[in-house]
């Protein structure tokens, strides 16, 4: 037994002996560290694809079996789909890092970048086919055999496959067996004193109008087409294509075919496809330019609109829509500027998708007023330039210049049912937003405004918004809902409106087809709004989760559990979640699997997505047919993503992470066991890494708190450690996220800082009206004086960091405590006197809805309570500051005026106090350039290592960078 002590205490002894031996974290280790990206299953449930990325080199395709039996690894490859019925992969293959790095060294042009390859896999084998030099592939929504390649210029042989296009592959020969070959066997040299006489059925795909009378300058001579029968390896390829799609199964292949430049004769037209028969034929000719192409849901009709202005150096374009239908003879004009129904001095848009009904009897498009063209006779230098800003106006000038192309490619809905010849439009200059209802199989649309309530969210944030009903048999109006703050919702079939009334916090359905509204929610026992939410606003709600069939229910949620409601009132709310959310205190919503599927099915099984805000643990749940209570899948120690399921099949993958475990890839097929797929950043255990707990401490309000508290994997109780306080609003609920090592956009690393000896502290922040200063001071310094208290903290060596709210909280606090051996603020407001009428230059919205209503939280307007926008501006008491402060604010921030941090710079710097500003240039709120990042990453650890480890200044701290010496050095050496 002795023996066996001693064993374990020397196992135990030399484990602490590795532990400690672990590196700590530096800022090389940021590029290599991995992060999943995109993610896929394959409808039968065979086939996981997900991506492995680097922050910065080439990352890499996994293409996996669910079974584990097959596993591939393509380099760089990316933007992977599956299709051909699970047998093939599509993808995209990145050029090597290295050299896209060279050739912008040297400053190649766009053209002459390395480029993309494109992959296509057969499933199961380690045959690819590999194309070089194409612009883009398109394949069929749907699954089916076809794969369309648009080749950068002209045709060339592509490594990696035969020159007959055939992959030199068994497994692709075996595979033809499967179906008959095709063969597109096309006449494209037919004598043109014959071509009058024959069918069009029998036109050549290669074939071009005669008339020349058009001009064809504007169109660039097109590339060549490649189509590539996935099943067969058969190949065919078409000259000249500028565009192509293929309708949603994979029936139809239709190509823009652009002149020859060899070819006076030659026109612009486009070519239908039968891909079954490999019959083609021109289904139109003559014009300048095509464009919005739309098949329907069948692949029976196509909409497109054309321009065929004679005039290539015309000021406007006017487009006129056609239609195609299969088994006719042509295209055929279906409207223009002056059809009727057209509104006055209105054309079609090109700016419009043209959509149509899912069972094919209506084409909704888009017009737009026509402008008048840009006088090109004025002289630039002798015109004002100038913005005029009107009080009546919808929008301040500077949303209306962010948003100006929106507004002058702005379109109003219109339809055309069919064999209709005239138009009906349905949107308009007062009616802007109009949404189909039953993907438009409805007799009518949902129209929506908030015109009238443009001024007003200046100041209240809120869309105040009205809704119609407008019929599709003569354009009637049938209102809805006036002057609501908020948005609408239809149901799936049509029967209903729904909408959260935010004065009431209830909600409520419009019946369609009787005009009766009814307060669907009231007889739901628990609050259907966030009573903890602590704006000085109307909370918001909880939200809906969907439809069952023929809209018999809507889901309703509370703050734990899901409601299951009649629309008509004729029965009472159901909890389908029988109450398990609320009595668990976990959180419990419905995961919508397939985006495709509008409504849940009566008898459908669901999964739930589960959050217990007591443990912070995550997990699933499943509520079978008639169950009357979920039954819990797993719940544990985790964050999970939301999970992706197979069309066809029980199988799922999802991401699952902790503080120790990366956000690997999963699979399961039941939610409840799981098999890891990916393995992310094995390196993690070569480096000292952290731990997170969960902590509740009293505030002086009395009231408790939580925070999270990390620590370095090798804590020593017996040991004094710094500690950075890093907080925005509330943060406690991510106990269970992984903190990836990555170079700062504008806040402190987390896994760096750790790793390196600190203990950083994210304690939630507690709020008021009127006071957000104050409670930033109750929540962060009664923290602070609790850890202080703990032995293994050196209470003279803590600071604060924070960027934008979390920033304006830092700039606060040091002027109420000294406490604090440094602190770092990103993008802070200082005065909230000036901010408070500024601009949002990101977005062109005023400022004064987030000081009363929203983040801010004074709820109150300047001149109504002054005293409360001094009291919470630290520009006013900055003669209190005595704690280094090092303030990042960026000259492009268009989020906080960049001016608010240099308030508070002069005014610091006026005062004699220790203040540090570093602008990055062009940049925006959060840094965007990863030189720009790392080179944050290394200042912050150079100013906090300074205050609280006493490491000697860098230059740039000492001495600073003077403007002569910008470029040439960074002033991040030691002196």
């Amino acid at each position: 037994m002795r023996k066996t002590m001693l064993l374990f205490a020397g196992l135990f002894a030399l484990a602490n002996c590795v532990s400690a031996q672990k590196k700590p974290l530096d800022h090389s280790v940021y590029d290599g560290w991995q992060s999943i990206g995109e993610r896929k299953i394959s409808p039968d449930g065979k086939w996981v694809v997900y991506t492995v990325n680097p922050q910065e080199g080439d990352g890499k395709l996994v293409v996996q079996s669910a079974n584990g039996v097959y596993a591939k690894t393509i380099d760089r490859g990316y933007n992977a789909t599956i299709v051909a019925d699970n047998k093939f992969l599509v993808f995209r293959v990145k050029p090597f890092f290295k050299d896209t790095r060279e050739a912008r060294i040297k400053k190649k042009s766009p053209a002459d970048m390395p480029k993309d390859t494109l992959g296509v896999l057969l499933l199961g084998t380690d045959s690819i086919i590999r194309y070089t030099k194409f612009k883009t592939f398109r394949t069929p929504e749907k699954n089916s055999a076809w794969l369309a390649v648009h080749l950068d210029k002209a045709p060339a042989d592509t490594a990696g496959r035969k020159r007959n296009g055939t992959a030199a592959n068994p497994a692709v020969d075996s595979l033809k067996k499967v179906i008959d070959s095709l063969t597109l066997i096309i006449n494209t040299q037919a004598e043109s004193g014959k071509k009058k006489k024959r069918n069009r059925d029998e036109d050549a795909l290669f074939s071009f109008a005669t008339d020349s009378t058009l001009p064809n300058k504007r169109i660039e001579e097109g590339t060549e087409l490649l189509l590539r029968n996935l099943f067969t390896g058969e190949e065919k390829k078409f000259p000249f294509i500028n565009e192509f799609l293929f309708d949603e199964k994979g029936t139809v292949l239709v190509m823009e075919v652009t002149p020859n430049k060899k070819d006076s004769t030659s026109q612009l037209h486009i070519n239908w496809l039968d891909l079954a028969s490999g019959q083609a034929k021109t289904i139109f000719s003559k014009a300048n330019d095509i464009k919005s192409y739309a098949f329907d849901k069948a692949g029976n009709q196509l909409g497109f609109i054309v321009e065929k202005d004679s005039s290539a150096k015309a000021l406007q374009k006017f487009y006129h829509l056609y239609h195609y239908t299969k088994g006719t003879d042509s295209a055929v004009l279906r409207a223009n500027r002056f059809t009727t129904g057209i509104p006055s001095g209105f054309t079609i848009s090109e700016n419009a998708n043209i959509n149509f009904s899912e069972n094919g009897r209506s084409m909704f498009f888009g017009t737009t007023p026509i402008r008048a063209p840009k006088d090109t006779t004025l002289v630039d230098f002798e015109t004002a330039r100038l913005d005029v800003w009107h009080y009546a106006d919808d929008y301040l000038q500077p949303q209306q210049l962010k948003q100006m192309n929106t507004e002058l490619n702005r379109s109003y809905m219109a339809v055309l049912s069919k064999d209709a010849s005239t138009v009906l439009q349905l949107g308009s200059p007062e009616l802007e937003n109009v949404m189909l209802v039953d993907e438009g199989n409805a007799p009518f649309v949902l129209a929506s405004t908030n015109k009238e309530g443009r001024i007003a969210a200046q100041w209240t944030g809120r869309s105040i918004s009205k809704a119609y009903l407008v019929s599709l048999k003569d354009g009637s109006k049938q209102l809805v809902k006036d002057k609501h703050k908020g948005f609408f919702q239809v149901s799936p079939k049509g029967k209903f409106v729904v909408w959260y009334n935010l004065p009431d916090r209830q909600y409520y359905a419009y019946e369609t087809a009787t005009g009766t509204t009814r307060n669907i929610s009231s007889k739901i026992s628990f609050p259907l709004y966030d009573t903890e939410d602590d704006h000085p606003d109307d909370p918001p709600s909880f939200g809906l989760d969907g439809w069952f069939e023929e809209d018999a229910a809507v889901l309703i949620n509370d703050m734990y559990d899901v409601w299951k409601v009649d629309p008509t009132g004729k029965t009472a709310p159901v909890a389908i979640t029988g109450g398990v959310g609320r009595k668990n205190k976990t959180i419990l919503r419905v995961v919508n699997f397939n985006r495709e599927e509008r409504f849940i099915k009566n008898n459908a099984s669901l999964i739930l997505e589960a959050f217990n805000r007591t443990t912070k643990y995550g997990g699933f749940y499943k509520l079978s047919p008639n169950s009357k209570a979920p039954e819990e899948l797993v719940m544990g120690p985790y964050s999970f993503s939301t999970p992706l399921k197979a069309d066809s099949a029980e199988q799922y993958i999802v991401s699952r992470m902790n503080i120790k475990e990366s956000p690997d890839v999963f699979s399961s097929t039941n939610l409840a066991s799981f098999t890891k797929l990916s393995d992310l950043n094995p390196q993690q255990q070569d480096y000292n890494w952290l731990t997170v707990e969960l902590v509740k401490w009293k505030m002086f309000d009395g009231k408790t708190a939580e925070g999270l508290l990390y620590k370095p994997e090798d804590f020593d109780p017996k040991k004094k450690y710094p500690v950075i306080f890093y907080f925005y609003e509330k943060n406690a609920d991510g106990l269970y996220t992984y903190k990836t090592p990555a170079p700062s956009a504008s806040t402190v690393n987390i896994a760096y800082f750790v790793s390196n000896g600190y203990i950083v502290f994210d304690p939630n922040i507690y709020y008021k009206t009127g006071q957000p200063g104050e409670d930033a001071y109750n929540s962060v310094v009664s923290a602070a004086q609790y850890l202080a208290t703990m032995p293994w903290v050196d209470a003279k060596k803590m600071a604060i960091q924070g960027q934008s709210w979390g920033g304006y909280q830092v700039a606060y606090l040091v002027t109420r405590t000294n406490m604090f051996a440094a602190a770092g603020a990103g993008a802070p407001v200082a005065n909230m006197t000036s901010a408070y009428g500024g601009i949002r230059w990101g977005t062109g919205l005023n400022r004064q809805f987030q000081y009363e209503r929203t983040q801010s939280r004074i709820g109150a307007t300047l001149w109504e309570r002054p005293d409360l926008y001094i009291k919470n501006s630290p520009l006013f008491t900055a003669n209190k500051v005595n704690t280094p402060l090092l303030i990042m604010h960026n000259d492009e921030d268009g989020a906080v005026p960049w001016y608010q941090g240099i308030e508070y710079f002069t005014a610091l710097r006026r005062l004699g106090k220790k203040v540090w500003m570093l602008q990055y240039n062009g940049e925006d709120h959060n840094l965007v350039e990863r030189r720009n990042r790392k080179d944050l990453s290394v200042r912050l650890g150079q100013f906090f290592d300074h205050y609280l480890k006493g490491k000697p200044a860098p230059v740039w701290m000492t001495k600073g960078v003077p403007a002569v010496d910008k470029g040439k050095t960074w002033g991040l050496e030691i002196e």
